[in-house]
């Protein structure tokens, strides 16, 4: 981790204005806070050298309080991609799946325990700054589920490594659990049938296609093999960050059979795996065309795991490489 997005730099200066910041401490940084503009990432030892010099200046617990004002939107296409999850627990599936297209490493991996789920945060400390970076990371993984599921589930245990301060009243605000300090590792527990806490965009979603098998049941009215294609290219485009959805994991959403499934979409003169692909591309097309994210992201965003194989894939698709069908 060389770089971290400047959205994630200017929330930690902009929370640190609302508290009072000194200019005196501002005056510290590596990276000024008023040259931000036309800036796209920070080097990581900026971000934490930022942690440090706010923390002595305003108090224990800073990190805590930052990540209680993150949003969904800070995240950039990570935080995007999130807002198509079916189910809580899915943000960590997409966050490895991000980070080891775009760094071959794995931030998080969760660990059920049968009713619980240990969620270990796998950034080693070799600073203080780190130390404080993973206690805002964990504070905003409360108000990231919170606000996807719109409930209020909360940890059942919190784990950090690193020594506890004097004032832990930022850290019981933020947790309202059991905090450890001084452990083998960094985590955040939930009951797991909370990770499993469908999100209200997945309920939403799964109220339509129900409402509609209801109404072709009572009334006999039959969905147009079109609006199924639709509503199908619809899911899997969502579901792409998490890797390729399965027919079953479709079909299932829209309460069909796998079989139905597949014959309603023959009747529309399309495989599953014709319109898979047929997705992938018009995501690819799209993002390549109108946007400036990267390649990796681009990949990640279209269900590939690396983006060799993605840039193979789209080349067989249109005939041009990504790069150059971007500049064409």
């Amino acid at each position: 981790m060389k770089y971290i997005s400047i959205n994630l730099y200017r929330k930690m200066v902009n929370c640190a204005l609302a508290e009072g910041v000194s200019d005196k401490a501002l005056k510290q940084l590596s990276t000024p806070h008023d040259a931000l503009d036309g800036i796209q990432a920070v080097p990581a030892d900026h971000f934490f050298e930022l942690h440090e010099i706010l923390d002595k200046e305003l108090g224990p617990g800073f990190s805590v309080r930052v990540g209680q004002q993150m949003k969904i939107e800070d995240y950039g296409v990570l935080g995007l991609s999130w807002r198509t999850c079916s189910w809580a627990g899915e943000i960590f599936e997409r966050s490895e799946r991000y980070f080891k297209l775009l760094s071959n490493t794995y931030v998080f991996k969760v660990e059920k325990k049968g009713t619980y789920s240990v969620i270990h945060l796998l950034r080693e400390p070799h600073r203080r700054g780190l130390e404080l970076s993973n206690e805002a990371t964990l504070a905003a993984t409360v108000v990231v589920l919170q606000a996807m599921t719109e409930t209020d589930i909360s940890p059942t245990q919190v784990c950090f490594a690193h020594s506890p301060p004097m004032d832990l009243s930022s850290y019981t605000n933020a947790f309202r659990c059991p905090i450890l300090f001084n452990q083998p590792g960094y985590s955040i527990t939930y009951l797991t049938s909370d990770l499993e806490t469908r999100t209200a965009k997945a309920d939403t979603s799964i109220n339509k296609f129900l409402i509609e098998r209801v109404e072709e049941e009572t009334h006999g009215l039959v969905i147009s093999a079109n609006q199924v294609a639709i509503d199908v290219e619809k899911l899997v485009r969502d579901a792409l960050p998490s890797g390729i959805p399965s027919i079953h994991q479709v079909s299932e959403h829209m309460g069909m059979s796998n079989r139905t499934l597949a014959r309603r979409l023959r009747e529309n003169g399309i495989t599953f795996r014709d319109l898979i692909r047929k997705t992938q591309e018009g995501v690819a097309r799209d993002l390549l065309r109108n946007t400036g994210r990267s390649i990796s992201e681009i990949a990640f965003e279209t269900g590939f795991s690396e983006q060799s194989t993605f840039s193979r894939a789209f080349k067989r698709w249109t005939g041009l490489s990504p790069v150059t069908f971007r500049n064409s």
